[in-house]
C-alpha cells in the first residue's frame, strides 16, 4: 500500500517543483518517513503522509482517494487539509494520527525553509514556534519540538541563532 500510495502521489506531482528546485515528490516523501523513523506511526500513517498534498495541490478528491485507499485514509488525508476542524474536535485515535503527520510536515517544511522568501520565513518559523512546537511538546515529541524551536529561532532571530551556534561550536572544540 506505501509503494502504491507513493507511485499514485509521484504521478498526480509529476513536473511540480518546490521553491528550492527540488521534485515536489521528496516532501510527502520526507513527511512519511519522519511520521514513521522519527514519529514511530504505521502504515496508515506513511501512506496518509504520501498522499497528504494531493487533494490540496491537484485535482484529485477525498472521494478519489477513498475510492484507491479505502475510506481510514482518505478520512486521514481530509483530515491533514482540514487540520483547524480536527484540532477543535475531542481528540481521538484519528485526530491524533492527523495532528502528528502535520507535525512531520511542518518539521520538514523547517528543515528546508532557506529556499523561501524571507518574510514567509519569518511568517512560518513564528507559526512553528507558537503553535507546532508546543503541539510537539504536548504529543511527547521532545526532539521535534527542540528540533522546531532551533529552527524558528533561525530564521526569527538569525544574529542570535548563529551567536548561539558559534559557541556550542567553540565549546566542543575545546572540550573533544
Amino acid at each position: 500500500m506505501i509503494r502504491r500510495a507513493f507511485e499514485f502521489a509521484r504521478e498526480a506531482h509529476q513536473g511540480v517543483r518546490r521553491k528550492s528546485g527540488e521534485p515536489y515528490i521528496l516532501h510527502p516523501l520526507a513527511v512519511a518517513k519522519i511520521a514513521v523513523k522519527e514519529i514511530g506511526l504505521g502504515t496508515k500513517s506513511a501512506v496518509a503522509a504520501l498522499l497528504h498534498d494531493v487533494v490540496e495541490d491537484t485535482d484529485y478528491t477525498v472521494e478519489d482517494i477513498a475510492n484507491l485507499f479505502g475510506p481510514k485514509i482518505a478520512s486521514l488525508v481530509d483530515g491533514l487539509t482540514k487540520i483547524s476542524e480536527v484540532m477543535g474536535s475531542n481528540t481521538t485515535k484519528q485526530a491524533e494520527r492527523v495532528i502528528l503527520i502535520k507535525i512531520a510536515d511542518r518539521l520538514h517544511n523547517m528543515r528546508t525553509l532557506d529556499s523561501m522568501p524571507e518574510h514567509k520565513q519569518v511568517k512560518i518559523a513564528s507559526e512553528t514556534l507558537y503553535i507546532y512546537a508546543p503541539l510537539a511538546h504536548r504529543m511527547g515529541l521532545h526532539a521535534i519540538k527542540t528540533e522546531l524551536e532551533d529552527l524558528s529561532l533561525k530564521y526569527e532571530n538569525p544574529v542570535e541563532y548563529q551567536e548561539l551556534e558559534k559557541r556550542i561550536h567553540d565549546y566542543r572544540d575545546e572540550h573533544t
